[in-house]
């Protein structure tokens, strides 16, 4: 059986190297900064964050680097270390949404958003160098679009990028780009994730729209060696699709359910149903109402996957890991039957980590492929990797990969 890969940060040093190495090479000029944004593990809560619900992300210490200059004109050309030897170039003047195919579109598209709400930023080069590995479901979209929108507003000089409250006009940026110019579907957890987390904590995100800034997220410590822990994500590796109209079905399904139960969204319903004397009672009422199988199951996720959210927090605060993983179990046991956006390769990969001592497992990000996380004791997330890639060897699956998911801080500059 091969030995599983795990991928290792790049650390800032060399991501500024690299970055700006890529840069000269193909520009022929040095660039006038380099900044970061790291992808993300989202801990509990998902298919939330479009629902007004709440969400637990960490930021990655895997970020993407950017090295970028600004330009006087309206053009960009952009360069992954991904294709090196190809540019990609698109023109700001007259672009409308979806405009730009192709990986471009997120970069150039943060640049299109800016300047819709007024913004006086121009066209730019830049060149990126990443360690978030591509359609593992660990949000490496999030981590281009948010520092392509941190290096716009620093050499630009919007001012928004040096407070917790400023970097939301860049996060909605960030996420206008992935839904209107790249045409894929995204509810705001993971550009918070990349903007707002700070070392050591999970970022408790409360996506419900009349929050402020400052109202709508909290720092919750979460400090896995304290506990003996490690958390071991996976990336199956199965075809990660999000643009296949699969995430935009079930979205319109929520919408129209809080359509029918007479509500602005099904955070509306999960709130009321706890509150209730007897949620259990005040679930089946509410799924009552609803038209079809289909639609009861989604909101069925969606109300209870909210309180898990909740729970999770306070157990692993009080140090309660073995309900922390029990929650991890009932989310992802719920995304599979209830949401429906597992595929085989995630399932596989959860019951081979229960089954190998893991306090909990779960699929992380949007589902249809992308990665799993498993909560284990210290030292374990090699053994649990290696127990889960010869699985995948046994059933003729892709060759997983593997990381550390440490919470790390969000997006910053580098030089």
């Amino acid at each position: 059986m091969a030995q599983v890969a795990f991928i290792a940060p790049i650390e800032a040093e060399e991501g500024v190297d690299r970055s700006t190495a890529l840069f000269e090479k193909t520009f022929g000029e040095k660039p006038e900064g380099v900044w970061n944004a790291p992808g993300r593990v989202n801990l509990i809560g998902e298919h939330t964050d479009y629902n007004a619900g709440l969400c637990l992300p960490i930021a990655l210490p895997h970020r993407t680097y950017i090295a970028l200059k600004p330009r006087t004109d309206t053009k960009v050309r952009v360069v992954s270390d991904v294709d090196p030897d190809n540019v990609a170039e698109a023109d700001l003047e007259g672009l409308e949404a979806g405009g730009v195919k192709g990986w471009a579109a997120y970069p150039v598209g943060v640049a299109w958003a800016l300047r819709l709400k007024g913004f006086n930023v121009k066209g730019f080069d830049a060149a990126f160098v990443s360690c978030v590995p591509l359609g593992s479901g660990l949000s490496s979209s999030a981590a281009m679009t948010c520092s392509t929108a941190l290096a716009l507003d620093d050499v630009y000089g919007l001012g928004y990028g040096q407070s917790d409250a400023g970097r939301v006009t860049l996060i909605n940026a960030a996420i206008k780009s992935e839904n209107d110019m790249a045409g894929a579907s995204t509810g705001g957890l993971d550009q918070n994730a990349s903007m707002r987390c700070t070392e050591g904590h999970a970022l408790l995100l409360d996506c419900r729209p009349e929050l402020t800034p400052l109202e709508n997220v909290s720092q919750q410590p979460f400090d896995l060696k304290a506990h003996g822990l490690e958390l071991l994500a996976l990336d199956t590796q199965a075809p990660h699709q999000l643009n296949d109209g699969q995430y935009a079905e079930r979205r319109a399904t929520c919408e129209k359910a809080a359509e029918i139960l007479k509500v602005p969204n099904l955070r509306y319903c999960a709130d009321g149903i706890m509150k209730a004397g007897d949620p259990f009672q005040a679930l089946k009422e509410t799924l009552d109402a609803l038209p079809d199988e289909n639609m009861k199951r989604r909101v069925r996720h969606v109300v209870t996957e909210i309180e898990r959210v909740r729970t999770f927090v306070h157990a692993f605060a009080d140090g309660d890991i073995e309900q922390a993983g029990r929650l991890f179990n009932a989310s992802h046991d719920s995304l599979a039957t209830d949401y429906e956006v597992t595929v085989p390769e995630l399932d596989v990969a959860v019951d081979v980590a229960r089954r190998n001592g893991a306090y909990g497992a779960r699929m992380t990000g949007g589902g249809f492929g992308g990665s799993i996380i498993a909560l284990v004791n210290e030292g374990r997330s090699q053994e649990v990797a290696q127990l889960i890639a010869d699985e995948f060897e046994r059933r003729g699956f892709h060759a997983p990969r593997a990381l550390a998911a440490v919470a790390s801080a969000s997006a910053s500059r580098n030089a």
